[in-house]
């Protein structure tokens, strides 16, 4: 276990001529996904003695979860529009520095130095070469263990205490064990996908230390609604493919896929801010959007009756598309009635998917926590990073982006307390 400094003060060892040693920061690190690791990395590469504690058995196993389709870490997007897809209330200048400071170029000369390569995709989207995740993960470990890092795996944080020392308590296989530190970096993750270990139980233990914390909601996720059964019958699991998605003054193009609860794909996930916006949830799609209103009831001039059927045929209206119109606002009098539905196409909306279900989740430790860095105004000494902060972003590589951001800004300023 790392040092009580503490207890080393006063060692009847040290001659009263010689010259002090000076005492390495001791800086524990509490969470083992990316905001840690990256904390982690920078505080040992300073020369600080740094502890890693993690609840789970191994470190990295969201990181390992999110590539296992292909790893994206990061987004090829320029500044200063990259930062444009972060969201939350009230986002303060030093969560932007912080993503400015270690930004996409320098996330992706980070891998290089760790030998892997990394290119971008047609979608902007960064993937690492061959886009598995573990030959990074497992280089990432291999340079933090040559730099010192202490790894304590199976410690789940209990508690905080901060007088007269900040003191960290843990459960190890059963056993209750305390330990002091000079800083502690907490990056315990949000609340979704929870056998990661990013299960958002810190919400009740940090409460105790009086933070400010907004509760925890699932981001990045499906939207429930309530499809009428001869809906399901004919479209569940169908594709709607090349919409837009509306949901207040925002849009969002792409394809969404009708499952027995809802909609799952990405225009829904990246509009989930907005939709919650509305006092009563719901999207509005363009199912026609290369066509106007007027376009379309041209096309269709000669129809005089079946004008559901006759729209696939001349319009090629997609048959999940034909369904949510048929089944939400059907039948229809006139083509003219058809094409309004058709280029918006009100669609209500009940709740989120469960955030045990969703890719990241919004809410978490609220800003007025902090006074211009990632250190909690009222207990000196603790720095927060990664999705336990309140911020949202979409996918695309903007998720992992911030984790690396913020826990390589809570490191340094760290060290430079």
């Amino acid at each position: 276990m790392p040092i009580n400094r503490a207890s080393t003060m006063n060692s009847p060892n040290t001659s009263n001529h010689a010259k002090p040693e000076t005492n390495p920061l001791s800086i524990a690190i509490v969470g083992g996904g990316p905001a840690g690791l990256r904390a982690a990395e920078v505080a040992a590469s300073s020369g600080a003695q740094v502890t890693l504690y993690e609840a789970k058995r191994s470190v990295g196993r969201k990181f390992l979860v999110a590539g296992k389709s292909g790893l994206n870490l990061t987004n090829g997007e320029s500044f200063p529009s990259f930062l444009d897809h972060y969201q939350g209330p009230d986002i303060p200048s030093f969560f932007y520095q912080a993503l400015k400071d270690f930004d996409n170029q320098a996330l992706r000369h980070w891998a290089a130095e760790l030998g892997i390569e990394t290119y971008v995709a047609s979608s902007n989207k960064v993937f690492p070469v061959g886009m598995k995740a573990a030959p990074l993960l497992r280089r990432w470990i291999e340079k933090l263990r040559t730099l010192g890092v202490h790894f304590r795996v199976r410690h789940t944080l209990t508690q905080i205490t901060t007088t007269p020392e900040l003191t960290l308590h843990f459960n190890h296989d059963g056993e209750t064990l305390s330990q002091n530190h000079d800083r502690i970096i907490l990056a315990l993750g949000g609340g979704s996908w929870p056998s990661t270990g990013s299960d958002g139980s810190w919400v009740q233990m940090l409460n105790a230390l009086g933070l400010h914390i907004t509760p925890l909601t699932a981001a990045n996720c499906g939207w429930e609604t309530l499809w009428p059964e001869a809906l399901l019958n004919e479209a569940e699991g169908l594709p709607l493919k090349n919409i837009v998605v509306h949901a207040g003054d925002r849009s969002m193009h792409g394809e969404l896929v009708i499952t027995r609860y809802g909609l799952e794909g990405g225009p829904i996930y990246r509009l989930g801010p907005a939709i919650k916006a509305h006092a009563s949830p719901h999207i509005s799609i363009d199912f026609k959007p290369t066509f106007t209103t007027d376009q379309l009831v041209k096309k269709m001039e000669s129809a005089k009756r079946n004008y559901l059927q006759e729209a696939r045929t001349r319009w090629k209206l997609n048959p999940a598309a034909a369904a949510i119109l048929e089944n939400l606002h059907g039948p229809f009098s006139s083509t003219a009635e058809l094409a309004r539905h058709t280029k918006s196409c009100h669609i209500p909306l009940t709740r989120p998917r469960p955030i045990e279900e969703a890719i990241s989740s919004a809410g978490g430790i609220t800003w007025d926590n902090f006074n211009q860095s990632f250190e909690l105004q009222s207990h000196p000494g603790i720095f927060l990073a990664g999705e336990m902060l309140d911020w949202e972003a979409p996918t695309g590589g903007f998720l992992l982006q911030s984790a690396f951001a913020t826990g390589n800004a809570a490191a340094h300023q760290a060290l430079n307390k």
